[in-house]
Parts: structure tokens; C-alpha cells; sequence
């Protein structure tokens, strides 16, 4: 017995040993663009300290300043009393870029855990050097990471900081799919936006594409300059009128820290010379037209609206059935485009079938060129009679932009085979044109029984009663109370600045519960926007004032005008500056101020709610 436990024993820790080595990797890491001249590091990780013969191959286009230094990391952690612990080492190189162009960082390779691995290769883009600055990408000197964060020093201007509105296309066929892109370019320290205002899109669908809540920047060489760039935000836009569409300017309130000349020794000691001030400044995109062409004429029998590129397929759940049984058509169409906006195709089913309203399943997600994804549309049909019957082919026809055609698909043709069902009446009436007219004889008329029976009265009548009165007037009662109570509460919902008014505060409440619930998580971005979200709710509905309209002027106005205290006010406006700056801030300081904030917003919302309501 005891040499069966060892031999268990030993053979799972072999196991053990064996899965730990089927999982061990080296991964690659570096910036996706540098400037030229600039310093950057290059690091290779491996999940294991067990590791021998470390290798990199030659690294061309770059000169290796420093490296490999090693370093070693390991943590352990117990979850419910389960301890994990996991350990690796890191082999870092400086390099320094000294040729324009996209160089391969080749395969690096190690024995670990007795087994050889290696890293698959990545590219790092070299762009020319910043014609403002004459040497690398910015002035700091410093080595950059695979962030590709960067400083500068210079005055801020329009080539400093500015953000373009891209479209994917600006001709373009009536419901075909059009990507806008608003993208940061910066060279200066940007804090944030104070105040982001969008255009309303007239003329289009539109519908946001979800970006991840970190925002990737990356080093970008444009008009001779090297920025720091990321997507802010993107739309797809699917133009529903033809003709020469405008697409509005957006505006944004941006917040820049510069850095000037510390007069403070102090100062200048702890900021190496340099102190920093809030520097305000208004960005604009230009306008941009969007010509968008009819559909071509003669469209095929069975368009139904589709635009851009689609399959379509069909089952049927069973072919040979009884009569009253149900069977179930399914249509799939799948494909990209404006996937939303497609009419159901049109089935021409037997008379003799009693046909229920489609169900429709909707499986989308969106993509840069549309909805992506598929509509399945359920028929639930009942054949009423035996007999042999076919279920004709759907024809669905859309117009193809890769093409600029129309097309047409077709799906299968189904015979279904139908019995008689037990009990199913010889006689019925057929020829109907809905399932009202279906009528089997024998079944819809009972005759009364009719007997020689002598009736009588027994006890008191119920007619004329008090009992009886008392069975209409009590309804009555409380149907008018509940219809005048009704009456007063529409009258209230219309007034929709009361209603927002009196809510205010719930909603803030409930906002900053939400932002609760995501500081427990240590989720920054999202608790930051929560709170933004319950500030500029509260003040908007409180104040009657649109979201579009809000500002931090205009709000201490009207503050004031309601009574609030200065104190109150100025404290408002630091949470709002504190949550915007942090939306952009490292993470660690992002998480330093969360407690802070979210108790001095709820603080400062009550603080407010009892001022204005007395």
C-alpha cells in the first residue's frame, strides 16, 4: 500500500513538473515606434528562473547600448486559503535607433525548465527625427519605454496639439458604412478635456465603436513632426438621405500643463527648475462632406434594404409530420453591413398553414466597416391538413459594395410531407386567407340539449339588491379614484424640468453608488467617469441646463443665483478638475485620490441639495 501511495505520489508531481514546463515563455517587449537617435529598451521575460543559455539573435538597425542586465521577480498569494506563487527573469537591453525604417527584433531563445524556447519576433518602426526639434522625437533626452511617453518644453501652438476627423470614405452609396475617427495628436503635456463637444450627425445613423478604457498611445511621424497620437473616439455612420451630407466641426476644451522657469528656490529645487501651469486651449476639426449616391435603379424582387456583403441560409426542423403539429423555418443571414436596418424577407407559405409572427434573434457587434454578424428569423408554422406541400425557396437580394451591384441568394426549397393527425376532423372548410377563416366542421357549433324542464324560483333575487347596486358602485368608486390619481400623475410627468429637478439628487445618488461599487474594484478610469457622470448630471438637471451647454462659468452663475455658498461652489469645480486630470494621470495617482473624491462628491452634492431646496 505504502509503495503505491509513493508511486502516486511521484507520478503526479512528474505531472506537475511536466504541465509548469508546457506553459513556460519568453515574451518580447518594446516600443512600436521610436524617433530617430532616440534610446529605448528592449526586454525579454521569461515565467521561470530556471533558465540556461540565454540567446538573442543579431539585432540590426540599432546600436546596443547597455545589456542584457538581468533581474529576477516573484510573488506569492493565497485566494481562500490557496497559496500561488509565480516567479520570472527579465533580460534588458538599451538601444539606441540610428537608421530610419521598420527593423525585426529577432527570435530570443533559453533553455528553461530543461526545455528550449523562444520569442516571437517583433517590429519597431524608426521614424525621422522631429523637424522642430531637430534631434529624436521630443526634447527630454530620456529612454523611452513601450509606452512612448514623451515631454516637451516649447509654447503651445496649433502644430503643438490638435485632433483630425478622418472618414473611411467620402463617396458613398445610401446605408453603406462610413468610419469617422477623431485621433489626438500631441507633442505637450495634455491633462484632458474640460468640455467635449460633438456633432449631431444629421442625416446619418450613427453608432459608437467601443475602444478599451486604457488608451494606447503610440509615436507617430506626421508633417515632419513626431507626436504621441491615439484614437479618442470613433463612429460608424451609416448616411440615410442622398445627396451632400455635412458632417459638423467638433469642438474641444483641452487642459495643457506647460512647464516655466521656477522664481521659488524651493521650487526650483524639488521641480529641477521648472514649475507647472494649467494652460487652456480650444481645438476645432474642420468640417468634412460626405457625397452619398442613390442605390442603382432596378432592384431585384426580394431586396429588402441590404447593403454591403451577406450569405443567407435555411433549415427546417422536420419534413414529415402530422397534421396540427408544428414545424419551424429558420432563415440565417449573416455577413457585414447594415445589418440592423434589414427588412425580413418575404416567405410565401401554403394556404393550408397556420403561420405565426416571426421571431428574430439578433447577434451583432460593430465593426469598423458595419454591423458584423447575424440575424436568425424563426416561422412557426401548423399544417392544418394531410397532404403533400412545398415550401418555395426565399429570395434575398442585396446590393453589394465591393461590387456596386445588387445580388441575389437563394435558399433551398423544402417538400414537407404531411399525415393525417388522430382525431383530425374528414371535413373542412380550406381556401382561407388567415387562420380566423379555418373553420372544421363538426367542431365549432355545440348544439344546446334542449329538456322539458319546469323552472322555479328559489329564495331572494340578487337583481336590485343592495348586494347588487353595491357590485357596480364600489368598481365605480375606485375606478375614478385610481383614474383621477393617474390624471395627476401625467400632469406631473409632463412638466419634464420639475420631474428632472425633483430627481436630481436620486440620480446623482445612485450614479455615486455605481462609482462605489468600481472604487471597491480599484477600476480608476471608469470610477473617475462615474463621478463626472454624476456631477455634470446633477448640475444639468438641477440647473436646467442642456449637457451640450454646461461649463464650469456658467455653472458658478447659476449656483450663485440658487444661494450656494462660494466655498461649496469652489469645492465642486476642484472635483471636477481633479477627476478630468486623473482620467489621464498614471495609475497610481489615479488610485492616491479616489477615496478622497468620491467622499467629497457626495459631500459636496448634499451640501448643494440643501441649499437649493431652502
Amino acid at each position: 500500500m505504502k509503495k503505491t501511495l509513493y508511486t502516486w505520489f511521484i507520478l503526479n508531481l512528474l505531472l506537475i513538473a511536466q504541465v509548469a514546463a508546457d506553459n513556460v515563455t519568453i515574451s518580447a517587449n518594446a516600443p512600436d515606434a521610436v524617433a530617430l537617435g532616440d534610446q529605448f529598451r528592449l526586454s525579454f521575460t521569461i515565467n521561470t528562473q530556471n533558465v540556461r543559455d540565454f540567446r538573442v539573435g543579431d539585432i540590426k538597425g540599432f546600436e546596443v547600448l547597455m545589456g542584457p542586465s538581468r533581474s529576477q521577480q516573484s510573488s506569492v498569494q493565497m485566494i481562500n486559503g490557496k497559496t500561488t506563487s509565480t516567479s520570472s527573469i527579465t533580460f534588458t537591453y538599451i538601444l539606441m535607433a540610428n537608421n530610419e525604417g521598420t527593423f525585426t527584433i529577432p527570435t530570443a531563445t533559453a533553455m528553461a525548465d530543461g526545455k528550449e524556447v523562444a520569442s516571437t519576433p517583433i517590429k519597431v518602426k524608426v521614424l525621422p527625427k522631429d523637424e522642430a526639434n531637430g534631434v529624436g522625437g521630443g526634447s527630454t533626452g530620456g529612454i523611452n519605454d513601450a509606452t512612448g511617453n514623451r515631454g516637451n518644453n516649447g509654447n503651445i501652438n496649433a502644430n503643438d496639439l490638435f485632433i483630425t476627423s478622418t472618414t473611411s470614405k467620402t463617396t458613398v452609396y445610401e446605408q453603406e458604412a462610413i468610419l469617422l475617427t477623431y485621433k489626438i495628436y500631441t507633442a505637450v503635456d495634455l491633462r484632458g478635456f474640460d468640455n467635449v463637444k460633438l456633432p449631431d450627425f444629421k442625416g446619418f445613423q450613427s453608432q459608437e465603436v467601443e475602444l478599451p478604457n486604457e488608451r494606447r498611445w503610440e509615436l507617430e511621424h506626421y508633417r515632419g513632426r513626431n507626436y504621441r497620437t491615439t484614437v479618442y473616439r470613433q463612429f460608424v455612420l451609416f448616411p440615410q438621405q442622398t445627396g451632400q451630407l455635412e458632417i459638423e466641426s467638433a469642438r474641444f476644451d483641452a487642459s495643457v500643463a506647460r512647464a516655466t522657469e521656477a522664481i521659488d528656490p524651493f521650487d526650483a529645487f524639488f521641480n529641477r527648475g521648472s514649475t507647472y501651469v494649467e494652460v487652456k486651449k480650444t481645438l476645432t476639426t474642420p468640417k468634412i462632406l460626405v457625397t452619398v449616391n442613390s442605390l442603382p435603379g432596378g432592384k431585384p424582387e426580394g431586396f429588402t434594404g441590404g447593403v454591403g456583403d451577406f450569405n443567407i441560409s435555411s433549415t427546417l426542423s422536420s419534413n414529415h409530420v402530422k397534421a396540427n403539429e408544428a414545424v419551424t423555418l429558420k432563415l440565417n443571414i449573416s455577413g457585414v453591413g447594415n445589418l440592423k436596418l434589414i427588412s425580413t424577407p418575404e416567405v410565401k407559405f401554403p394556404d393550408d398553414f397556420e403561420i405565426y409572427d416571426p421571431k428574430v434573434d439578433n447577434q451583432f457587434k460593430l465593426t469598423s466597416v458595419g454591423m458584423s454578424g447575424n440575424q436568425t428569423i424563426e416561422y412557426l408554422l401548423i399544417p392544418r391538413n394531410a397532404g403533400n406541400y412545398k415550401i418555395p425557396a426565399v429570395k434575398f437580394s442585396y446590393f453589394d459594395t465591393k461590387s456596386q451591384s445588387y445580388k441575389t441568394l437563394t435558399t433551398d426549397a423544402y417538400e414537407l410531407q404531411v399525415d393525417k393527425g388522430e382525431g383530425t376532423p374528414s371535413q373542412t372548410v380550406a381556401n382561407y386567407n388567415n387562420k380566423e377563416d379555418l373553420r372544421i366542421l363538426n367542431e365549432d357549433i355545440r348544439f344546446i340539449k334542449q329538456n322539458n324542464v319546469k323552472l322555479r324560483t328559489r329564495g331572494n333575487y340578487f337583481f336590485n339588491s343592495l348586494s347588487y347596486w353595491l357590485f357596480y358602485i364600489i368598481p365605480l368608486l375606485v375606478f375614478l379614484a385610481f383614474f383621477f390619481i393617474y390624471r395627476h400623475q401625467i400632469s406631473e410627468n409632463a412638466n419634464v424640468t420639475k420631474m428632472k429637478n425633483k430627481k436630481a439628487n436620486k440620480v446623482a445618488q445612485r450614479r455615486l453608488k455605481d462609482a462605489g461599487k468600481l472604487l471597491a474594484e480599484g477600476n480608476g478610469d471608469q470610477f473617475y467617469e462615474e463621478v463626472l457622470k454624476a456631477l455634470w448630471g446633477y448640475t444639468s438637471d438641477k440647473l436646467n441646463i442642456p449637457s451640450s451647454m454646461l461649463s464650469k462659468d456658467n455653472i458658478e452663475d447659476k449656483l450663485l443665483g440658487r444661494q450656494v455658498p462660494q466655498e461649496v461652489i469652489n469645492e465642486f469645480i476642484e472635483i471636477l478638475n481633479t477627476c478630468e486630470f486623473a482620467r489621464f494621470a498614471p495609475g497610481e495617482e489615479k488610485s492616491q485620490n479616489m477615496d478622497k473624491v468620491y467622499a467629497s462628491a457626495l459631500d459636496t452634492i448634499g451640501r448643494m441639495e440643501n441649499t437649493i431646496k431652502h
